[in-house]
């Protein structure tokens, strides 16, 4: 996900939040109202043209319902707000900060008016049936909704606070109607990650085969740089800030991986982190069906594709870790290629965990050379960006692998050269993995200087990006010959849905395509509709959209449009929760950075400071109107 000012020195940020409900009794049903549903269609929307609907989340969209008598139906999508990141449910603020002893983290930047710091920027849904949660008090069935809050955008006096402030994540009580299937917040609480040092800008996340909730910690702090100086990195400000300590050491390898989090039937959340994933950008984790493989956004420049095979299924805390080498095939329309996988290293959350507890350094994992030297590798990654020499010290490969994963995985030979790594989900029926690549340039160019120290990816440039295909097949054998033991490793990766770049800006500012996607994040796949879902963080249209793509007809529909500035996060499909059908997905940072010309600029910023409490407010929410797929007939 991304924030465009701080794309230059940190890369990026998110926006907001969606969901489809499918309402099980529907009027508009009646005339097939003993047909079985054979297929959905999505029919798009046209992009915003005037002032108050640019600075709005909004569909006209519409649903083409396919019954197995081949009649069809059309039904109407409309938007609903769950909540916004400012609301106080049960007495809780949504998008509160809170500290290690979870009290609100206070904002004093303005002298003698000390008010909570209050989260703009809502990303991660996941949307989940509890067994034996007690009911709502309301009447209909009790779901939860966990949801991220990835940074505070700035203080009171527009002082940014982005990676400076603590993170956090709520648990939702929802009462879900029996017969329309609306959603309802009822209670709010906010997650405990004292027992893992604290959550570092969470930014997508995923529902997990067995229910629980994997978060994400996304750009990694530079421990080598921390080290030379602690002014350096968020480290220090973030952890004076969590733990309420000017005194307060940092650990920039206390954070970079995949917490998971359960909630308990009695709203009680608990928290793990699996320092056996890895440590780098994690935008998210996916779960294949075996339960065991796991797939991962690295988000930045210069990053890697990882693959994580657990040793049991349904248990994220041992496993065997993977980085991709491409092997280029075509460099045309986003290209393609063949992936080798190369083995970092095998390791449990515990021992990982131990280097954490005793401090370890960067310079306790590596010898540096400022030239070439012998039995130095010189590689390319983020967090650094730049060249780098380096060589394992002896006995530290294991430390290597997990707390440095794209500089080991480097100095093995993976491919460091992704730019903007982003979302992932999983197509189960045809065993594939779906990746978004926001802007396809940096390292995905060809090095005509030839001056990196690697050229994998050889990519002809599209700022506004690619979603990829990954086809997963068993039997695969790592770099060294060594069988996988896993069927649903990615084979091959291949451009599926590409942006088209503008030669220069539209009247409305757009520099992307604007019946195209562009700058793909957020992505997640609906089994039943057999549609792939794809929300915008573009830098490069005026306003930010999610697309509905069908895999089989290769349609490609816009379904919302979110406010100027804004990003589209939190996509999530739920094909099939008490009958009905919802695609979550969220709004966040409306406002930011506008690439709208003036005076239309100025007059959508007026509306959105209306509608958005002068930009200070993210939203939940959920598009409506689609039929659900498991009832059928919609009764």
């Amino acid at each position: 996900m991304s924030k465009k000012s701080i794309r230059t020195k940190k890369l990026l940020i998110p926006i907001m939040s969606m969901a489809l409900l499918v309402p099980s009794v529907s009027p508009v049903l009646a005339a097939s109202s003993n047909a079985k549903i054979k297929s959905v269609e999505f029919i798009g929307m046209d992009a915003p043209k005037n002032a108050k609907d640019m600075a709005n989340i909004y569909t006209t969209a519409s649903a083409k319902v396919t019954y197995a008598d081949g009649t069809t139906k059309k039904f109407p999508l409309t938007y609903k707000t769950l909540f916004k990141s400012t609301d106080t449910i049960n007495g809780t603020q949504a998008g509160v900060a809170i500290d290690v002893n979870g009290k609100p983290i206070m904002d004093n930047s303005v002298p003698g008016q000390p008010v909570p710091y209050v989260s703009d920027a809502p990303d991660a849904n996941s949307l989940m049936k509890i067994d034996g949660q007690a009911p709502t008090g309301k009447g209909g069935n009790p779901l939860t909704l966990v949801t991220h809050y990835e940074y505070i955008t700035a203080d009171n006096v527009g002082k940014s606070a982005y990676g400076i402030i603590p993170a956090s994540v709520s648990v939702a009580t929802i009462n879900q109607d029996k017969k329309t299937g609306k959603l309802t917040a009822t209670d709010l609480k906010k997650v405990d990650f004292s027992s893992v040092d604290g959550l570092w800008i969470p930014c997508n996340g995923s529902l997990t085969p067995w229910n629980t909730h994997l978060s994400s910690e996304e750009y990694d702090a530079d421990a080598r740089e921390y080290e030379a100086d602690p002014s350096k990195t968020f480290v220090g400000s973030f952890t004076k800030n969590y733990f309420q300590d000017e005194n307060k050491q940092g650990n920039p390898y206390a954070y970079g991986y995949i917490p998971e989090i359960t909630v308990h039937k009695d709203g009680s959340s608990s928290v793990v982190k699996h320092y056996s994933m890895g440590r780098f950008s994690h935008e998210l984790g996916k779960v294949a069906p075996d339960r065991k493989t796991v797939f991962f956004g690295d988000d930045g420049a210069n990053t890697m594709l990882f693959m994580y095979v657990a040793d049991k299924a349904a248990d994220l805390s041992s496993g065997t870790l993977y980085a991709a080498k491409w092997q280029q095939t075509d460099d045309k329309d986003g290209g393609s290629a063949k992936l080798k996988w190369i083995q970092l290293g095998h390791a449990t959350d515990e021992e990982i965990k131990e280097y954490i507890d005793k401090g370890i350094k960067f310079s306790d994992i590596f010898e540096v050379s400022d030239k070439d030297a012998e039995g130095f590798t010189k590689i390319k990654t983020y967090p650094s960006g730049k060249i780098e020499r380096l060589k394992v010290k002896p006995g530290m490969e294991k430390a290597a692998a997990f707390l440095e994963s794209r500089r080991y995985g480097a100095i093995l030979g993976a491919t460091s050269e992704f730019n903007k790594m982003e979302g992932i989900t999983i197509n189960n029926k045809d065993k594939k993995v779906y990746v978004a690549i926001s802007y396809l340039e940096k390292g995905m160019e060809r090095d005509s200087k030839g001056d990196d120290p690697q050229d994998d990816i050889r990519l002809q440039k599209i700022k506004a990006g690619a979603t990829y295909e990954l086809a997963l097949k068993g039997k695969q054998k790592d770099s060294k010959g060594r069988s996988i033991k896993s069927d649903y490793v990615a084979a091959t990766m291949n451009a599926l849905v590409v942006g088209e770049d503008l030669p220069k800006a539209d009247e409305f500012g757009n520099t992307a395509v604007v019946d195209k996607v562009a700058n793909p994040d957020n992505l997640s796949y609906s089994e039943d509709m057999r549609t792939l879902f794809i929300g915008e963080d573009s830098g490069m249209h005026a306003n930010n959209f999610v697309w509905a793509y069908n895999v089989d007809t290769k349609k490609l529909s816009r379904v919302l449009s979110v406010p100027s500035g804004a990003e589209a996060t939190g996509l999530q499909v739920v094909d099939n929760v008490n009958g009905f059908t919802y695609v979550m997905s969220n709004l966040q940072h409306p406002g930011d950075e506008m690439i709208l010309p003036d005076p239309l600029k100025a007059d959508v910023e007026k509306y959105i400071n209306e509608n958005f409490d002068k930009k200070r407010s993210g939203m939940i929410g959920y598009i409506s109107g689609i039929p659900g797929m498991e009832k059928g007939n919609g009764k």
